[in-house]
């Protein structure tokens, strides 16, 4: 009988230091913030807008706002986790909009011109993309020029080589299969965000189940340490830009499929902005070293469904942009140690200078 006491004390022991270690893992993970801001995202909409969670089914797919923050989400969700990487090594690559646009105006003529099938008409803007990231990548590790300058030089040829490609005109096409991949639906749900998944659980495998993350972080926090410890900083970054250009590549074809057209103007047009963001958001910090691939994809959700709120709440056209970037500072002022140490300095001096309401008056 003591015995069984004795295994059952143990038992629960066990399991309160499991429940602690948890705890304290949550407490200290950068995902912390991200998660509770969309929490209380979500909170709100539950209170304010009642149809927020309803999901229905109708012809066996499901429709909702929580299907579409996810399916809308989706390009920016694949340049993001890109753009993750870039970040991670200490650089940026504000070209992923217009290697978006030039992968759709790829798809669209190579559809309405040449008539390729649709292994052809996926693989050759992939391909593209990958060179131009490849590009980036060079003129980065090889040639040594600034990350954002060169990165500034195709966001502005990129939408010219789109325009080039198409003729400067909008490519109108019709082909279901093409059109599947950002209209379809697989097993109820939405064929991007399969997409989107497979995409995260490719590069989560890449970076986390071998030494290629490791070797992205070292190369972001010390280059020149990783340097001495035989790791070649150069390869790490052309393969971080082009894995970016290709996932915005990807993001263009999702694009052209969902609205059945190339755009060479507007695709793509502001989303690289989103991208960074989602990646800041979800706690990657642009001076390079540590990179959470599942932060990136909680700050995406979080910009998607602080739109999606915006818009389902009739607040003005006017003001989106404004508060979109108002919850955006907060998000990355409570994520600063430093700003959350001054707000606590700053309550508790408030609290030390008012005066206790315990204490006794001279009339007592």
């Amino acid at each position: 009988m003591s015995q069984q006491g004795s295994d059952i004390s143990l038992g629960k022991g066990q399991g309160q230091s499991k429940g602690r270690e948890i705890w304290d893992r949550m407490r200290t993970s950068p995902l912390r913030w991200p998660l509770l801001v969309l929490f209380a995202l979500l909170v709100f909409n539950l209170v304010f807008n009642p149809h927020f969670f309803q999901i229905e089914i109708k012809d066996g797919h499901l429709y909702g706002s929580l299907i579409d923050i996810l399916n809308r989400a989706a390009p920016v969700l694949l340049m993001a986790m890109g753009m993750t990487l870039v970040i991670a090594t200490g650089g940026i690559d504000i070209s992923v909009g217009s290697v978006m646009a030039v992968a759709g105006s790829i798809a669209g003529v190579l559809l309405t011109q040449f008539h390729l099938p649709l292994p052809a008409v996926i693989l050759i803007p992939l391909l593209v993309a990958g060179l131009l990231g490849a590009w980036n990548g060079f003129m980065v590790a090889v040639v040594g020029i600034q990350p954002i300058v060169v990165t500034l030089i195709l966001f502005v040829a990129g939408r010219g080589i789109a325009e080039l490609i198409t003729d400067g005109q909008i490519v109108v096409f019709e082909n279901r299969a093409f059109e599947y991949i950002g209209n379809g639906f697989l097993f109820g749900l939405p064929f991007t965000i399969a997409i989107v998944a497979s995409v995260f659980l490719g590069l989560s495998w890449l970076t986390r189940g071998g030494a290629l993350g490791m070797f992205i972080e070292a190369v972001g926090g010390n280059a020149r340490s990783s340097y001495y410890a035989g790791i070649k900083a150069g390869a790490v970054k052309v393969f971080v830009y082009t894995c970016s250009a290709v996932c915005a590549g990807g993001a263009g074809l999702i694009s052209a499929a969902t609205i059945k057209a190339a755009d060479p103007h507007s695709s793509g047009l502001g989303l690289e902005l989103n991208a960074i963001l989602s990646v800041v958001i979800g706690g990657t910090s642009m001076n390079g070293g540590k990179f959470s691939l599942a932060g990136t994809v909680v700050g995406a959700l979080i910009l998607q469904g602080l739109l999606t709120t915006i818009l389902t709440q009739g607040v003005p056209v006017q003001a989106n942009l404004v508060i979109e970037a108002s919850v955006v500072l907060f998000v990355c002022l409570i994520q600063s140690p430093r700003f959350r140490q001054q707000m606590q300095t700053l309550i508790f001096r408030w609290t030390r200078s008012q005066p206790s309401l315990a204490q006794p008056t001279g009339d007592a």
